[in-house]
Parts: structure tokens; sequence; C-alpha cells
């Protein structure tokens, strides 16, 4: 009965949620689009705790030095709570590191990446600059781990999520992130960590994610998940049941919605047939939606075309919300002929014998 609860409140209340619990914070959000499929309290700032660490592997994958040595140095002795338990003096690859920051959720991992690639204050001015990048409006780090009893790293839902979207962008992240097992030797000892994320047993779709928890932030959770073409992303900040919570609004995604061509260039509905486009282009939607679609048209006339300059564009919309806009383009023989027209004689004269 609960169950099926669950579904009627998802079903009807597909962009936001407020009759259904789903901790503090919350947002489901497809990947490819960034479409927000459900959401509460999205854009709240909060406490993020150990999620914290995306970031942190973020720069330190886009650093080129995953295969560099890191010499632990007595800057670990600052690290407390979950860790990898590193060795002063002990030298382990950078992207092992990384593999421990993530699937452990090692503070002590966090602090040593952060002082090898150029100490703590430059990496965190490193991380709230990528955030700026990304489109993390509402962000701010303070440390790479997300510890919060002397400095706090604050965000939202919505922004986490658009971190998640970029790090899977990064097939190292991806690798890493989705990784069960991973064992390590160093010149000193050898680890054997299993992943904290525990959709990755039981959850067969999902393809990895970050876990979280401080006693200010409380639980929270990053995780993604693909399905049928279709690649979500869940974010939840204070949620006591994170994991069951995040599988249901997988379930829900996958169940209502399915990636659908919404345009597609081949089949443009145009009297001039010498105009293109170069992409075709991808929505999440629901049955539903797919009867609200439209596409409108808008092509400049008698203007002379440069080469690569747009000739007009396709808007798609979604009952009265314009999704996508697709630049128009006219091909190189049409291009030529314009132009030919809008000669002079003389330049006409010029051509024929160059």
């Amino acid at each position: 009965m609960k169950k099926c609860l669950i579904l009627f409140l998802l079903l009807f209340i597909p962009f936001k949620i407020s009759a259904y619990s789903l901790g503090e914070s919350a947002v489901l959000m497809e990947e490819d689009t960034k479409r927000v499929l459900v959401s509460k309290n999205m854009n709240k700032k909060m406490l993020i705790a150990s999620t914290t660490k995306i970031m942190t592997a973020v720069i330190a994958i886009e650093s080129g030095k995953l295969n560099k040595n890191v010499e632990v140095t007595d800057k670990v002795l600052e690290a407390y709570g979950s860790a990898i338990y590193l060795s002063i003096g002990e030298k382990m690859k950078l992207e092992d590191m990384v593999y421990g920051l993530m699937m452990q959720s090692g503070n002590d991992a966090a602090l040593m990446i952060a002082d090898f690639l150029g100490g703590e204050e430059k990496f965190v001015q490193k991380m709230n600059e990528k955030a700026k990048e990304i489109g993390m409006k509402n962000t701010t780090f303070a440390n790479p781990h997300g510890l919060d009893e002397k400095t706090q790293n604050y965000s939202t839902a919505y922004d986490m999520a658009l971190l998640m979207r970029y790090a899977n962008s990064l097939p190292e992240f991806k690798k890493i992130t989705g990784t069960k097992k991973h064992t390590v030797k160093t010149d000193e000892k050898t680890y054997v960590w299993s992943n904290k994320n525990k959709l990755l047993y039981t959850y067969k779709y999902t393809t990895g994610g970050k876990t979280g928890y401080t006693d200010k932030a409380h639980r929270t959770l990053v995780t993604s998940a693909s399905k049928d073409g279709l690649n979500l992303i869940v974010v939840t900040l204070n949620d006591g049941n994170d994991f069951k919570n995040h599988q249901e609004l997988y379930e829900y995604g996958f169940d209502n919605y399915s990636m659908k061509k919404v345009f597609d260039k081949d089949k443009m509905n145009l009297p001039n047939k010498n105009i293109y486009a170069e992409d075709d282009f991808y929505y999440p939607l629901t049955k539903e939606e797919e009867k609200m679609l439209n596409a409108e048209y808008q092509i400049k006339e008698n203007e002379r075309v440069k080469t690569r300059e747009a000739i007009g564009k396709a808007t798609i919309k979604l009952g009265s919300k314009t999704i996508h806009e697709e630049p128009l383009y006219l091909n190189k023989k049409s291009r030529d002929n314009n132009n030919s027209e809008k000669q002079s004689f003389w330049d006409k004269i010029k051509a024929f014998f160059s």
C-alpha cells in the first residue's frame, strides 16, 4: 500500500514533490540535458559533508598527475573521521589515493591530495574556480574533505547534480566511482577497499556516486544510474533514508521517461532543401509529453551568408516552453551562389580570371 501511494504521488507531481519525504533537499536530473524530473528544495544551500570529495576527485583527475607518487607528510595528522589510514612517509600513486578518497571516503586521502597539488589553500581555490566553471552558482568550498567542525562546504542539491554530471564526463572518474573493490600495494602495505556506495550492490543500474555524513550535515548522497539510454542523477541532502529514496526515484524516472529524438536533422519540413542542421537533439519525455512537441523554424531571407554563419534556427517547444534551439546553415554550393549574386560586375570578372 505504501509503495502504491509513493508511485501515485510521483506520477502526479513529476516536477516538485512536497507530499513525499525526500529528506530536506533532493533532485532527480537527467544527465545529458540537465532536465530536472523531480525536485524538493533543490536550490537550498546546505552542508554537503563528504560528497565534497567528488570535486576533490575532479581536481585530482584533471591535474594530469594520476601516475605520480604522493609521499605522505605530517599534514595527514590533521585528518580525523573516515580514513584509509595512511602512514607518514608512505608513497602511494595519486590515482590510488583517489580510489581511497571515493570508495572509502578517506579524509586523510583528501588532505594528501590537496597537499600534493599545491597545498590546501590553493587546492580549495581551484575547487571554487571549477564550481563556477560548471555553473554551480550556490556553492562554496572551504576544504577538500567535507568535515565541518572548523570550516564548512555549502552547496545545493541542484549544484551537486551539476557537479556529478561534469564528473561523469571524465572517464577516469566514471571508472573509479563505479568500482566495487580495489586493491592497492604501496611501499609499506596492501589495502583492499570496498565501495561504501550500497547502491552499487543493490541496484544494478547504478554507475557510481559518493556518500557523506557529519553530525551537522547528516546523511548526504550523490549517485548516478543508467538504463536504456537514459542517464539519471539523484542528490539528497539531510535524508535519513537516502539509499531507498535514490532507488525509488530512479525507478520512477526509468518507468516514466525515455530519451526521444525531438529534432531530426534529416527530417526538417522546409521548402528550401539547401538548408541543413548539423545535429539531432534528444530529450527525456513521458508518453503524454510526446504529444506536446512542436517545431518552429526561423530563416533569414535575402541576406548575404558567410561561411559557418547560421541562416536561421529551429526552435523545439514542449507546450509553450522552449527546450532546444538548433542553428540552421546553408550548404556550401548554395552559399557560393548566394554570395556570387551579391558580387559586382568587376568582382565577377576578377573571380573569373583568378
